[in-house]
C-alpha cells in the first residue's frame, strides 16, 4: 500500500487579488517504508506541501490521501485523529524548554490513550537511549548541544511508532558530523521500525540516505521526481 498518494494538489495562499498559487498540480506517490528527500529552492512551496501532508493544513483542491486516509474535506477532527499516526521533525527542533528531554519525549505519547505513565516514562527512556543520550534524560534543552537537542527531537517523532516521520530540513541548525549522526539515526531507526520518512532539505551532504529525490520547484515537482539514488 502506498503511504502518500498525492493527485492534482493545489494550494494557494490568500483570497481575492491578494490569492497567490503556492503549489500546482501537485502529484507524487511514495510506498510504505520508502525514504524520500524532497529538494529545492528556498520559497518553492516545500514545507506547505509537507504541512499538507501531515494534517497540519487542510487541502483545498485535488487529492491527498495519507496512510489510506482522504485529507481533502477531512473535518479538523479527522485530521487531528491523522495526525496521531504521524512524527514531525522541525527544522529548530521545537522542544518545550521547560521540561526536560525525557518529558519531552513523554509529549510524543500522551496523544495515545492508551499508555499509562509509566509505559510513556520507560518508553522515552527507552528511545532517548537508543537515541544515545541515556545519560541526558533530566537535562533541560538549554543544556545540550544543537545535534542533542535534535536527537530528542528524533526520539520524540519516533517514540510512538509511527507509520510515518515528515522532516523539515532537520540537519539546517547543525555541522556536518551532527548532521549526518542525525539523519543516520533517523535512518537507521526507521529501518527498524518499518516506517516511511518525507524529508525536506538543502543539505547536499545526507542526499545519499534517499530512495528517491524528489525536487519541487517554484511550486512544481520536476522530473527528478523518479530518480533512483
Amino acid at each position: 500500500m502506498s503511504a502518500i498518494k498525492i493527485q492534482n494538489l493545489s494550494h494557494y495562499f490568500g483570497h481575492g487579488q491578494l490569492q497567490k498559487q503556492v503549489l500546482y498540480d501537485i502529484n507524487l506517490e511514495i510506498e510504505s517504508g520508502e525514504i524520500i528527500i524532497m529538494t529545492g529552492p528556498s520559497g518553492s512551496g516545500k514545507t506547505t506541501l509537507l504541512t499538507l501532508v501531515g494534517g497540519l493544513r487542510s487541502p483545498q483542491s485535488g487529492s491527498l490521501q495519507v496512510l489510506g486516509k482522504e485529507l481533502y474535506g477531512a473535518t479538523p477532527k479527522e485530521l487531528t485523529a491523522a495526525r496521531r499516526h504521524h512524527g514531525y521533525i522541525f527544522q529548530s527542533h521545537n522542544l518545550h524548554g521547560s521540561l526536560t528531554a525525557l518529558q519531552n519525549v513523554r509529549m510524543g505519547l500522551e496523544v495515545h490513550p492508551n499508555y499509562s505513565n509509566k509505559e510513556m516514562n520507560d518508553r522515552a527512556a527507552e528511545i532517548l537511549t537508543e537515541v544515545g543520550l541515556g545519560d541526558r534524560i533530566d537535562y533541560y534543552p538549554d543544556d545540550l548541544s544543537g545535534g542533542q537537542k535534535q536527537r530528542v527531537a528524533i526520539a520524540r517523532a519516533l517514540v510512538s511508532h509511527p507509520q510515518l516521520v515528515l522532516a523539515d530540513e532537520p540537519t539546517a541548525a547543525l555541522d556536518s558530523k551532527s548532521g549526518r549522526d542525525v539523519v543516520d539515526l533517523m535512518q537507521t531507526l526507521a529501518r527498524e521500525q518499518g516506517c516511511t520518512i518525507l524529508l525536506v532539505t538543502h543539505d547536499n551532504r545526507i542526499l545519499d540516505i534517499a530512495d528517491r529525490i524528489v525536487s519541487l520547484e517554484d511550486g512544481k515537482l520536476s522530473d527528478k521526481a523518479t530518480a533512483k539514488v
